[in-house]
């Protein structure tokens, strides 16, 4: 099967990382999928939580925020703001980002902090949850070694790598990464959380009004299986660049203030 945008049916979109895309925050991205797009940005808080330190729990705490800016869409979206609360499907989105990162980082070593992580969908055409998680992902790694080479923390929590990936059922074919167009008319759509082990951190799926098999359920997670072994070799090297690009940062401000 040939898609309407010439990908194979196991075939992701053009994938991209720009590190550095939020210069205030302790670690960023712009991630890509084809024309989704979303900034991910970190901050981390020297704090946690109120009802940590009533409940004495001990360690830090991770959070995300997600949120669909006005223009990301074909028909302008109303700010949350102007409703005067948060829509349930951000609500919800921004909750499995939260919870499928807190499965991969050790808040214990992270000591009595908070990461704030904040999920801004600049173009939506598919996927912008789990492109959240995957960029989510990237920039908490970038924070989080900023924080080990600043001797902030002695080991790194960060434990594994996640990705999230769509699949789905489009005219009875099962596909990976499903942009818009694809979505809105699929007869079943999965979304996927793995670790870079391909361990399972949440799996949402159901059929759009309709029903689907075991042998197509299997068919969608090995097709997503395909497409998180892609996604965390991107991941890496992204990661392994914006350290790169930090330490060279480092080595030029030094020279600075010997000259």
């Amino acid at each position: 099967m040939t898609r309407h945008d010439g990908r194979q049916h196991d075939e992701l979109r053009p994938i991209t990382f720009q590190a550095g895309i939020a210069p205030h925050a302790s670690g960023s991205v712009l991630v890509s999928f084809g024309n989704t797009r979303v900034i991910c940005a970190v901050t981390i808080q020297e704090d946690v939580p109120r009802w940590m330190k009533y409940q004495k729990v001990g360690g830090g705490w991770l959070t995300a925020e997600y949120n669909m800016l006005p223009y990301s869409t074909l028909d302008r979206k109303q700010r949350d703001i102007s409703a005067g609360k948060l829509d349930g499907r951000s609500s919800e989105i921004q909750r499995l980002i939260g919870r499928s990162l807190r499965a991969v980082v050790d808040l214990k070593a992270l000591g009595k902090r908070t990461i704030w992580l904040d999920c801004d969908v600049l173009q939506a055409d598919g996927g912008t949850r789990t492109a959240s998680v995957t960029g989510g992902c990237v920039a908490i790694a970038i924070a989080l070694n900023k924080l080990l080479a600043a001797g902030k923390i002695k080991t790194n929590p960060m434990q594994k790598l996640i990705a999230g990936i769509s699949a789905g059922v489009f005219q009875d074919t099962a596909i990976l990464d499903l942009d818009y167009p694809e979505d809105k008319n699929a007869s079943v759509d999965f979304n996927v959380v793995m670790t870079e082990d391909l361990d399972f951190v949440e799996l949402q799926g159901s059929g759009e009004e309709n029903i689907f098999t075991s042998e197509q359920m299997l068919e969608m997670i090995d097709l997503a299986k395909k497409g998180v072994t892609e996604i965390t070799a991107l991941q890496k090297q992204a990661i392994l660049d914006a350290d790169q690009a930090s330490d060279t940062d480092l080595a030029s401000l030094t020279d600075a203030f010997k000259s």
